[in-house]
């Protein structure tokens, strides 16, 4: 896409190629409209708050008798009826805030750039420089190139005599174009763009073209192993004629020794207990060693009868 390019007298110099996927998309109402709510909701206080009853000060205490008054029921005279009472359903402090991604956010400015160039509203100058700030230069300019209403002037970086020369202009604002955003071209009717402001917004939001041409994807599996195969080749007949390989001697190495099994220890045999002994466990740490049988005496156990009372 090609866009003229004037100077500040409103002569046409010539045309600039702008890219089209900044400049010439179709614009999404959706996601613009949703930008703009996202971006006024985010500017918004919320510090807004009043009292309730619960807040305010006065007694609790029931002002009349429930019934036989003949006058309506009443609580406390903290009750939103009374003067100096509680709000009822007042504002309370809170965060309007919305977020929104970077891909819709990045979508929203290219659709409202690419919407004022399809309605002739985008206006692209050479240069804007100043060398005092003057409101008058600014005014003319602005009628050179045709702008009658509200516009924003959009310049590369940052600058201070711009600012200074249109901040007393009804309607018009001056921005840099890294802060380009939604809400600002929507609340004006055209927009002034220096060629470096252009380029910096290709350069934000364009597509990043390729300088070079992608290398071609190497082949994996069964190709790959086939294709590396005769190249290996050549390179071991290539090195192989360069110097020729001589056969190594191979060293004589003895075989590892095996190391003897160990014979198990024997185990100390302990003799069986005699008819009537309960055995014994042998002391941890302490050596087995063979005791001597021995016979335990064993009595015959009595039975102490009672004798039975005569008859």
């Amino acid at each position: 896409m090609k866009l003229p390019v004037l100077n500040a007298e409103g002569k046409e110099l010539r045309s600039l190629d702008v890219d089209d996927s900044v400049f010439g998309i179709q614009p999404n109402e959706a996601v613009l409209h949703q930008a703009f709510v996202t971006q006024r909701n985010n500017q918004r206080a919320g510090t807004a708050q009043t009292k309730t009853r619960a807040m305010v000060q006065g007694s609790t205490r029931k002002i009349r008798m429930q019934k036989y008054t003949g006058r309506a029921r009443h609580g406390s005279i903290r009750a939103p009826i009374f003067v100096g009472g509680g709000i009822a359903f007042g504002p309370q402090a809170r965060d309007f805030g919305i977020s929104l991604n970077k891909k819709m956010r990045r979508l929203a400015i290219r659709s409202a750039l690419s919407g004022k160039v399809a309605d002739g509203e985008l206006v692209v100058i050479d240069e804007l420089t100043l060398k005092t700030p003057k409101t008058k230069e600014v005014i003319r300019v602005l009628r050179n190139v045709g702008i009658e209403r509200s516009a924003l002037i959009v310049t590369g970086q940052p600058d201070r005599v711009v600012l200074a020369s249109a901040r007393n202009l009804q309607k018009t604002k001056v921005l840099p174009a890294a802060y380009l955003n939604v809400a600002d071209m929507m609340n004006h009717r055209h927009v002034l763009m220096t060629e470096e402001a252009v380029k910096v917004a290709e350069g934000l939001w364009g597509q990043k073209q390729a300088a070079q041409a992608p290398a071609a994807a190497a082949p994996k599996g069964r190709r790959a192993k086939a294709e590396a195969q005769p190249v290996a080749e050549a390179k071991v007949e290539e090195a192989a004629e360069v110097a020729p390989s001589k056969p190594r001697a191979r060293r004589a190495t003895a075989a590892p020794e095996v190391p003897a099994k160990e014979k198990p220890r024997a185990r100390a045999q302990t003799p069986k207990p005699a008819e009537g002994e309960k055995p014994k466990r042998a002391a941890r740490g302490a050596k087995a060693e063979a005791p001597e049988a021995k016979q335990a005496e064993t009595k015959p156990r009595t039975r102490s009868r009672k004798p039975k009372a005569p008859e």
